[in-house]
């Protein structure tokens, strides 16, 4: 990333403003005084925004009645809307409404404890697929379940709660795209040039959403729902990207915190996001696809791919120049590929799908992986709810936090990381290059910590997730005064609450059931290994 320049500049440039600050200290003063200003009457605005939206809530309830019928959520489910404010300084302005969902409690009325809040992460994840562990019987919830009601949502920006968009959904996902990893220079502007029109039609398609989709207002509009839901205080289970906004719900509303299950972490360090938390990223997917690819090894025999890890990547890699030369079906080249086979790294359930899958296409089967890689472009919903999400996505980490804006600064680091960490670092980085370009204002994140009247937190966490690396359990816990972590020893799968480990499973279950946590931290041997 032409590093000496880079750095010259730079301090050239802070050299520069601190000496205009000597000659001028007290016009400096009076800006900083003045942003200090602003900051806290915007701050104090929107705290006083959310107050009027949640008493507002509180009065009208929702009207709860059973969902539409193109939204697949059969009854008993029921669906509502709770109104909030588009932007929280502004409570009597423009208003967008959030889409909810609930299946009540199952157990007796002296069982029922409220309503239990999802969030599934993303940003940009649709949550209101929750109520459905109730109806699908899923074992692990079944206790959960006849204490407290189930509810979804989609938060701002989501599926039905004023989605955005930033570019035609079939333009989208349409394949095959280019190569992540670059070539050559030619390579790297092309995709830069992708990323700064992409950031451009966000601003064209979504641009009156773009300021007001932040974390913290998604927080706001959380403790709208509480009260809506006629809650004095929230339970809330969020997982991945839902457990930084259970953390940022948690530094602003501490005193409206009954029960928190945060599971797989993000670091909510101010300097972790989002830029760093991606790079992190990146190191940590590298290890579980390594993870993967020993279990492939080790399975020789049924799969035939490689029996050893070395082979396996060997093997992967033919595939990806194959495809690169020409794409199988004419669809899926080596961007498809690394998102399908991703989510080996993500779930262990996916290890052996995917490894049957790559079999099977070794074996002449190629439309197995065609389909699995491959888009639908007759899908439209899917198709649609794919852009959607990959915009919230964008949206949120964009607004949230300051990205690096020279090129320079991206083409160091990921070039430095893409030598020991192949899989994912250049995909990752043109997905969150509009950051760099992005065309509304991008704010400082909040400082996550502990306030007065925040109950014990429940923090679970597998020790080699890839998607939200272990360090931000231990970080959370660490800004969250009498949490309790829960680790998966060994383990990488994300959502580890959503896996059979009785270790895990009953914990969470006596906490939110009793909000007692064990007097220390908890290390869980891992839930079983996958099978071919």
């Amino acid at each position: 990333m032409g590093r000496t320049a880079v750095l010259g500049a730079a301090g050239a440039l802070i050299a520069g403003t601190l000496i205009a600050g000597t000659v001028t200290a007290p016009a400096a003063e009076a800006r900083t005084a003045r942003a200090d200003s602003r900051h806290h009457d915007r701050a104090g605005a929107e705290a006083y925004g959310v107050r009027i939206a949640a008493e507002r809530a509180a009065r009208t309830g929702i009207a709860w009645k059973d969902c539409p019928k193109g939204w697949g959520l059969a009854a008993p489910i029921q669906c509502g809307w709770v109104t909030v404010p588009l932007d929280y300084a502004k409570p009597y302005g423009r208003k967008i409404e959030l889409a909810v969902d609930r299946h009540v409690s199952t157990g007796t009325k002296g069982e029922r404890q409220g309503a239990l809040v999802y969030n599934p992460g993303g940003p940009g994840g649709w949550g209101m697929r929750f109520p459905t562990r109730v109806t699908n019987k899923n074992p692990l919830w079944t206790k959960t379940a006849q204490a407290y009601d189930f509810v979804g949502f989609d938060p701002r920006g989501v599926g039905r709660s004023a989605p955005i968009s930033c570019v035609d959904p079939q333009e989208f996902v349409k394949a095959p795209k280019a190569d992540p990893v670059p070539d050559s220079e030619a390579d790297k502007r092309a995709q830069r040039k992708l990323a700064r029109e992409y950031a451009e039609g966000c601003a064209e398609r979504s641009g009156w959403m773009l300021p007001h989709m932040t974390t913290p207002n998604t927080a706001r509009d959380l403790d709208v729902i509480r009260a809506a839901l006629g809650e004095k205080k929230l339970n809330f289970l969020g997982v991945s990207y839902g457990t930084y906004l259970g953390a940022v719900y948690g530094t602003l509303f501490p005193t409206h915190v009954r029960r928190m299950v945060v599971d797989s972490v993000v670091d909510p360090a101010r300097e972790n996001i989002w830029y760093r938390a991606n790079l992190n990223q990146n190191v940590a997917f590298q290890v579980r696809w390594d993870d993967w690819k020993a279990w492939v090894a080790q399975h020789d025999s049924v799969y035939g791919i490689g029996d050893t890890p070395q082979k396996v990547e060997q093997e992967w890699l033919k595939l990806r120049a194959a495809a690169k030369k020409e794409p199988i079906g004419g669809v899926v080249g080596p961007a498809e590929l690394i998102g399908f086979f991703q989510s080996a790294p993500y779930y262990d359930s996916a290890w052996a799908p995917t490894a049957k899958i790559w079999s099977a296409y070794r074996a002449g089967d190629t439309q197995a992986l065609i389909d699995a890689a491959a888009p639908d472009m007759d899908d439209l919903a899917g198709n649609a709810s794919a852009e959607n999400g990959n915009a919230v996505y964008t949206a949120v980490e964009c607004a949230d936090a300051k990205w690096p804006t020279n090129w320079r600064t991206w083409d160091r680091d990921h070039t430095r990381l893409h030598r020991d960490h192949p899989f994912m670092t250049w995909s990752n980085a043109w997905m969150n290059l509009p950051c760099a370009t992005w065309p509304t204002k991008q704010r400082t994140p909040l400082n996550v910590k502990s306030g007065k009247g925040l109950p014990p937190v429940l923090i679970v966490q597998a020790e080699r997730d890839a998607a939200t690396p272990y360090e931000g359990a231990v970080e959370l816990q660490r800004r969250f005064k009498g949490s309790r972590l829960i680790t998966e020893k060994g383990a990488g799968s994300h959502g580890v609450t959503g896996i059979v480990n009785p270790c895990v499973n009953d914990r969470v279950d006596t906490y939110l059931l009793t909000g007692k946590t064990d007097r220390r931290d908890v290390t869980c041997a891992p839930h079983a290994t996958p099978k071919p």
